[in-house]
């Protein structure tokens, strides 16, 4: 399994890339942006499986992002997840309109991280 992780902090990036590692989840490879627009390259020259992002980002945020991931429809079978420090009600209520699996709020667990991998890797996307 090929894993992204899009958030603007090489810190948070490197965060939720140990945490990762520590679930006890196979994975293959970790890949890192720091946007959207680099998110998207990524998406476009590897085999992604799941994509964690972050929503505030400069460049291309995280809702715009997952906005063109639905727009050019390549990577239906892509778990989508939400790592975000803004866990309010309207936030949740604007993630479901954008196709995502789930949203996890910062800081993440590795129980909470693991669960949700199961989870993705255990639903086929139609």
């Amino acid at each position: 399994m090929r894993i992204l992780i899009v958030d603007d902090s090489a810190m948070m990036r490197a965060m939720i890339k140990r945490v990762v590692g520590l679930s006890a989840i196979a994975v293959e490879e970790i890949l890192e942006a720091g946007n959207g627009v680099e998110a998207l390259a990524v998406l476009e020259s590897n085999d992604i499986q799941v994509m964690f992002t972050d929503i505030n980002m400069p460049v291309m945020n995280g809702t715009e992002l997952l906005r063109e991931i639905a727009r050019r429809d390549e990577w239906p079978a892509l778990g989508r997840v939400i790592i975000s420090t803004d866990g309010s009600t309207c936030r949740r209520e604007q993630a479901a309109d954008l196709d995502v699996d789930c949203y996890l709020e910062k800081p993440v667990t590795v129980e909470g991280l693991r669960d949700v991998l199961n989870e993705i890797l255990g639903t086929t996307r139609s």
